[in-house]
């Protein structure tokens, strides 16, 4: 018998109340799903978070191979990694960290409470759907919160089964049904309903520009992730050979569709040569004058970035443009004499094309940093390549983002698998990049607390709250079919005594009967 869930993917009208009907439909199950997983405890949550974590880790090189296939770029290899560290990695990281039990400061007489978002509502894009999905549903599930997913269409087929994959195993594991949808069919119109929609509690928007502006005009609580478009300064004390190889790795990885990949590298004359010569060894290769003329006419358009380049190899590229470069080309270098709106290459590139400007002096190219980033990617990401600590904090304060990765690969560094930053797949570009949050989104960002403050005064005493945070193990009851929960429409939920439970039958069908009165309430709003 399938689970609701999968029941409820079906084809969306195009009439306004068809859509909100199936946002309302989707969503509803979802908030079934969080009231009743805001009562789980810590292990059963942990479970539910290893298993899916397992799911995404087992599968991860086959929807690399399916997501290449499905949109036509990207290295299958390096999805795979990605897929993998958004799993099990992710999860370890954050293993340590208690979303779910309160906290208890007996010097400041506080207890802070932990309190899910509830329903969150997640956009994903085409150039990293699988790791963003991962990384986001797993977020979701440390928090105990309800997630529904709209995955970019040009890789629908390919999220829809994975999420499909992930959500079996949360509900093998003891989620509760619901708590991990997807939409089957995005469009725009579709996505408004559930972004505007009242019954969904914060969005995590990462995608294009335009929406996650709208996620943020949507009149609900939004994280949004702007573009990207890092500069990299290679200063004359660094290990050149070593910058370029590092450099070359990361502007390569996965034909560079991570937005932390390096756009315009910056260096000065006393080491121009030297750089150079270590691109080549690392794997680029330098255009001339006219190639780069000819590949800045391929990759803008009049109306905007060429998306046929986005995540092709360099090779694939080179060809397109008439220019012939060796078999074993990783990326293009091409060089350019400003940074500015005129200079379209200075703009964001997902694709294996790094731009090379060389500065006339220190204070030019921290000039030039910041100028790239005024173009688009304020508040997103930058590297330094350097052995002189003036030189990394000199650059760190000049350039406007919130991640300054030193001595490593950007792409990889800034999203924190080659740096201890935090792992995401979502970026905050904080107020630079006018965005509600600046370090990497994790899922201390889809948790509040609720803090309960005694009387200050010596004399009024603190009471004991250790040992009393959740406890409820199930068995927990299934998403209705019709109604709510202990409703006469909705079936009752199954009776299962749990050996790990230190709560008694009748203590569960008390929280039974609150689970139903606290949902009918909802429900009528």
């Amino acid at each position: 018998m399938k689970p609701a869930l999968f029941n409820s993917l079906i084809d969306i009208s195009d009439s306004p109340a068809a859509r909100r009907g199936q946002a309302d439909l989707m969503l509803e199950q979802a908030r079934w799903a969080a009231a009743v997983f805001d009562r789980y405890d810590r292990d059963t949550t942990m479970r539910i978070v290893d298993s899916v974590a397992q799911a995404a880790h087992d599968h991860a090189a086959e929807f690399a191979e399916k997501i290449v296939a499905e949109s036509g770029f990207g290295v299958a290899e390096h999805k795979k990694i990605k897929n993998e560290l958004t799993a099990k990695p992710l999860v370890d990281f954050y293993r340590d960290q208690d979303f779910v039990n309160p906290r208890v400061d007996e010097a400041r007489k506080i207890i802070e409470i932990p309190r899910p978002a509830g329903v969150i509502f997640a956009l994903t894009p085409s150039t990293n759907p699988i790791a963003t999905l991962n990384f986001k549903v797993l977020m979701a599930l440390m928090t105990r919160n309800a997630i529904v997913l709209s995955p970019h269409p040009a890789v629908r087929q390919t999220s829809v089964e994975a999420v499909r994959l992930l959500a079996r195993a949360a509900e093998e594991a003891g989620a509760p049904t619901g708590t991990i949808q997807i939409l089957p069919e995005p469009t725009i119109p579709v996505v408004e309903a559930f972004m505007n929609s009242d019954k969904t509690n914060v969005i995590l928007a990462t995608g294009g520009t335009a929406m996650v502006r709208a996620a943020y005009s949507s009149g609900n609580p939004a994280i949004g992730v702007g573009p990207g478009n890092a500069p990299v300064f290679v200063d004359i004390s660094a290990d050149i050979a070593k910058a370029a190889q590092r450099i070359v790795a990361s502007k390569s990885f996965d034909n560079s569709v991570l937005c932390t990949n390096e756009s315009v590298l910056i260096t000065l004359p006393e080491v121009e040569s030297q750089l150079k010569i270590a691109l080549k060894s690392a794997g680029a290769y330098i255009c001339s004058e006219s190639e780069t003329e000819v590949l800045r006419r391929f990759l803008f358009h009049p109306r905007g970035f060429n998306i046929e380049a986005i995540g092709r190899d360099a090779t694939w590229i080179a060809q397109e443009c008439g220019i012939r470069v060796p078999g074993n080309t990783k990326i293009l270098v091409a060089p350019i004499t400003q940074i500015g709106v005129e200079e379209l290459l200075s703009r964001e590139k997902l694709c294996p094309v790094l731009a090379l400007h060389v500065a006339k002096t220190k204070a030019q190219a921290l000039s030039q940093a910041r100028a790239v980033l005024r173009l688009t990617g304020a508040g997103h990401s930058a590297a330094i390549h350097t052995s002189d600590e003036m030189s990394v904090m000199d650059y760190a304060s000049a350039v406007e983002v919130y991640r300054v990765v030193v001595n490593a690969p950007c792409s990889q560094g800034a999203a924190g698998f080659a740096t201890n930053l935090a792992p995401t797949f979502t970026i905050g570009t904080g107020f630079f990049g006018r965005s509600s949050i600046g370090e990497n989104v994790g899922p201390q960002h889809l948790v509040h607390w609720t803090r309960v403050a005694y009387n200050a005064g010596a004399d009024v005493p603190f009471g004991n709250y250790h040992g009393l945070g959740r406890s409820f193990r199930g068995a927990l009851p299934k998403a209705p079919a019709d109604g709510v929960p202990g409703s006469a429409k909705a079936p009752q939920p199954p009776r299962q005594p749990s050996a790990a439970s230190s709560i008694d039958n009748a203590t569960k069908d008390e929280l039974r009967r609150l689970i139903a009165a606290e949902l009918r309430d909802l429900l009528r709003k």
